[in-house]
């Protein structure tokens, strides 16, 4: 951080110097990039192993080991329970079953003796939970166990707690768990000493529930399609939709012969999506896993760890000590793309144990190794992404770019003789580069990366979204853009004082204000953990790099450097994104024949569904219409980033061709972003090997640019997504900027002249930007699933209400001030209740924002009666002088 920090000075000190310094400035700028640089460009990490890898914990304090062992962790402490074992020689003496408890902490790396189980007990299933670990089932060597029991660990007296939960339905044995929130998920297992009694059931015990013993048990819910089964693996994922549980392989028995034909080795994979209460057949496991160790990895993989297959089951005691052990291989499945690849060999093949995952890693303690032999080792597996370095002609593409973006902004700012200058570009942009602005602005690097990761996750549902733009254009032509030329604003928010009151545009403004700068934080930091696999830059790296640069020609050139950059950033977005369909169509197997079969067959063409339900992550049709509807009104007559873009053309009728030059382009820009998601998709179906599970769903174009585009190529679409990323930050530091300088120090007359409204735009613009910048390095957080998700949430929490306020004021002629501000602070309470205490989808936000504020600002007025008789230009009835009122 010390070279981030001592560049941020640096060019604080160049824009604040006089326009001789600006070689100065260009000079701090290198050594931003250069500091990136340096930091950046670490050496290659490779191994031959894969992402996996292993390193041994202290051993059980038993020579022996055991399988079927409960094992959890509680308070950062390792918990290792009961299992049973064959004492030597093994292929002399029966098995034994045990009961001691044994806890290994992170402080001090030693096993301690935990206790004991209530009676010796293994082959039952466990999960951790913030309450301890959940042991569930298993047996003895007489019979199966019903019982349910909680251990934690108490850090302070180093013991174990026990505390009895709700039993089974039936007893259960050799079957696996998971959890999805605070519920559990048990499926599979056998009733009975025999593998006969294989069963096809699937319980959940709610543990939110506790403190209502009544309601606080086991619930039946809809038994697995497949056949009944035991020693199968239980583990939750997300599938690009919602979290699901997948029961994967097992195996079952019929009848009480152990002939082999009485015997079937499972390879069969079932998801069960609880929002649906709905099965599903996935793709079958390369081989049988049963017994394995099964574990969820990153946001949409399954690795599998260990497991057994058919080969040499019936061979056991012909073989004995000669047995080789299970076979040393692991394997992940991608939820996603629905696709197994082999994740690399292992140190040993643990079976009839439990994954555990601890902090960032997983552990494997003790298990089987090979018929009747336990070992005593414990694993730590921890997951490492192989980095490549990103290559010097990727580099210079880029700075280069960057460089260039700078340098449209020093070019222009011998432009800005004033405030009308620096804000409006002196009304003398094209409407062509205007409309490009709009676009640039509107669709920025979330749509390089957020609707690419959609469409790879889900399908074409939100596009329809996008298809809503053209009919809110309509009314951004007709009715939107001609108020605003009409009171020549500056800000949008002069249109809310002349129709209502000051107070009311300063709620206006401060609305937009601080929307803009969580909406530049979110874009920065958002892209910046996009950016982090595909570049050696951190996220943070990213973000300081985006913001500074941002910072520079922003805050120098004005308006007019805003707009041409975002012309030319248009472009290079428009032609990556092509450049990169056209290489993924050509990298899937098939071509375009098999792109389509592929994507087809996951039904991720799909583009519209049809029910009533407004929480389900399979958005309705109703839900998008609506939702886009009213966020294209909101943002085409209430966001000053794009309202300030119709003030900056000569007259109506070129401002006009501006909004329709976005509209029509983002219909293909829609096709395009949408197919290179699908495009993804079909590629990475047929290469998942090539898949990382240690990255997110947001960072799948990315990982597609670092590892499989040309040299050179690459550095151009990475430069294309920080572009796209510096359109949304530089236009929201103007027009912030622009609203504060005209709302908040023209009306109170701060400044005494011309110049020194200008000298504080551009103070105001970099101090935006820096507040933006470090709030960005706040937000980086890499647990977000969708960062489009989330930015859909943000626009709507912010522009439904100024969306409603806009919508009063011109749709009405009874609103007044009093019922605008009522109805802005119901809409804005209607908001914050919709985002904590629902789950309503984030679509609908802006809508129900816009519906309150509305509702609720007309009534109000109403009972506060007429307070504004001189409505001339300044609703939809009397902007012509229509006498019509409603």
């Amino acid at each position: 951080m010390p070279h981030a920090l001592s560049a941020r000075l640096s060019l604080a000190e160049g824009l604040q110097g006089p326009p001789g310094s600006l070689p100065r400035l260009l000079r701090s700028v290198a050594s931003v990039l250069l500091s990136i640089f340096c930091t950046a460009n670490s050496p290659v990490i490779a191994d031959s192993g894969g992402f996996l890898v292993w390193k041994e914990l202290p051993p059980l304090p038993d020579e022996l080991g055991f399988a079927g062992p409960f094992a959890g962790v509680h308070n950062d402490a390792l918990i290792v329970a009961g299992g049973a074992n064959f004492p030597k020689p093994v292929w002399e003496r029966d098995k034994v079953w045990h009961d001691r408890i044994f806890v290994l902490t992170q402080t001090d790396g030693e096993w301690k003796d935990g206790g004991r189980l209530p009676r010796p007990i293994a082959y039952g299933a466990a999960v951790s939970t913030p309450d301890g670990v959940v042991c569930i089932g298993g047996n003895d060597s007489a019979q199966s166990f019903d019982e349910v029991f909680l251990l934690s660990w108490d850090p302070q007296t180093e013991t174990i707690v026990t505390t009895e939960y709700p039993k089974l339905p039936k007893p259960c044995a050799f079957s696996a768990a998971t959890t999805i929130g605070s519920t559990i998920y048990l499926a599979g297992g056998q009733s009975g000493p025999s593998l006969n009694t294989a069963m096809d059931n699937f319980w959940c015990l709610d543990l939110s529930k506790k403190a209502t013993p009544d309601q606080f048990n086991w619930q039946q819910l809809p038994s697995c399609p497949g056949p009944t089964r035991a020693f199968n693996l239980t583990v939750s994922q997300h599938n690009g939709f919602n979290e699901c549980v997948y029961v994967i392989s097992g195996r079952r028995k019929h009848g009480n012969s152990d002939e082999p034909n009485n015997f079937d080795f499972l390879r069969d994979v079932w998801e069960y999506d609880p929002s649906a209460q709905k099965w599903r057949q996935r793709t079958d496991a390369p081989q049988c896993l049963m017994a394995g160790t099964g574990i969820r990895s990153g946001q949409s993989h399954i690795l599998v760890l260990g497991g057994a297959t058919e080969e040499l089951f019936f061979q056991s005691d012909e073989l004995r000590d000669s047995h080789p052990g299970f076979e040393k291989k692991s394997f992940a499945y991608h939820t996603i793309t629905n696709s197994w690849t082999e994740a690399g060999t292992t140190p040993a093949n643990h079976v009839t144990t439990i994954a555990v995952p601890w902090g960032d890693d997983i552990i494997i303690p003790s298990g089987e190794v090979r018929p009747r032999v336990r070992s005593p080792k414990v694993y730590r597996v921890s997951l490492r992404q192989p980095t490549q370095g990103f290559g010097i002609v990727n580099y210079i593409v880029l700075f280069a770019y960057l460089l260039a973006m700078v340098a449209i902004g020093i070019a222009f700012a011998k432009k800005n003789h004033n405030t009308d200058d620096y804000f409006r570009g002196g009304k003398r942009i094209p409407w062509w580069a205007a409309g490009c602005s709009i676009f640039a602005t509107m669709l920025s690097s979330l749509t390089f990366t957020g609707i690419p990761s959609k469409a790879f996750a889900q399908d074409w549902v939100y596009s329809i979204g996008n298809f809503m733009i053209p009919v809110a254009a309509i009314v951004a032509a007709r009715i939107a853009m001609p108020f605003f030329r009409h009171i020549d604003a500056t800000s949008a928010y002069e249109y809310l004082e002349k129709r209502f009151s000051r107070a009311v545009r300063l709620f206006g403004s401060a609305s937009f204000t601080l929307f803009h700068i969580f909406r530049m934080a979110v874009v920065m930091s958002l892209t910046g953990l996009a950016l982090a696999v595909a570049t050696p830059l951190t996220a943070q790296q990213s973000v300081l790099l985006m913001g500074v640069l941002s910072i520079i020609y922003c805050t120098v050139g004005g308006i007019e450097a805003v707009i041409w950059t975002d012309t030319i950033q248009t472009a290079v977005l428009m032609g990556g994104a092509v450049l990169a369909a056209a290489l993924l169509i050509a990298g899937v197997d098939g071509g375009i024949a098999g792109f389509l079969t592929s994507a087809g067959q996951e039904h991720k063409f799909t583009i519209a569904n049809f029910h009533w339900d407004v929480a389900s992550s399979q958005i309705a049709l109703w839900v998008i219409v609506v939702g886009a509807i009213a966020q294209n009104l909101s943002s085409y007559t209430a966001d000053q980033a794009v309202v300030q873009r119709y003030m900056t053309t000569a007259d109506e009728k070129l401002a006009a061709r501006s909004i329709w030059t976005n509209a029509l382009l983002t219909i293909p820009a829609t096709i395009l972003f949408f197919g290179l998601g699908t495009a993804l998709f079909a590629f990475y179906r047929s290469h998942p090997e090539r898949l990382d599970p240690t990255i997110t769903t947001d960072q799948i174009f990315p990982l597609f640019i670092a590892r499989e585009m040309p040299t050179g190529i690459a550095g151009l679409i990475v430069a294309g997504i920080f572009a796209a990323a510096q359109s949304t930050v530089s236009t929201s530091m103007n027009s912030t900027a622009t609203t504060i300088v005209t709302d908040f120090m023209r009306p109170f007359n701060i400044c005494r002249s011309e110049q020194g409204y200008l000298n504080a735009a551009r103070c105001w613009t970099f101090a935006i930007g820096v507040i933006g910048t470090l709030l960005g390095l706040v937000f980086v957080n890499p647990e977000i699933k969708s960062l489009f998700d989330a930015f859909i949430k943000i626009i709507g929490l912010f522009m439904g209400v100024l969306g409603g306020l806009f919508i009063l004021g011109a749709m009405t002629r009874r609103a007044n001030a009093t019922g605008a501000l009522i109805g802005a602070i119901v809409g804005a309470g209607v908001m914050f209740c919709l985002w904590s205490f629902t789950s309503v989808n984030g679509y609908l936000y802006t809508a129900s924002g816009i519906a309150s504020c509305v509702g609720v600002g007309f009534v109000a007025s109403l009972l506060a009666g007429r307070s504004k008789e001189n409505l001339d230009g300044l609703t939809i009835y009397t902007l012509a002088g229509s006498a019509a009122s409603t």
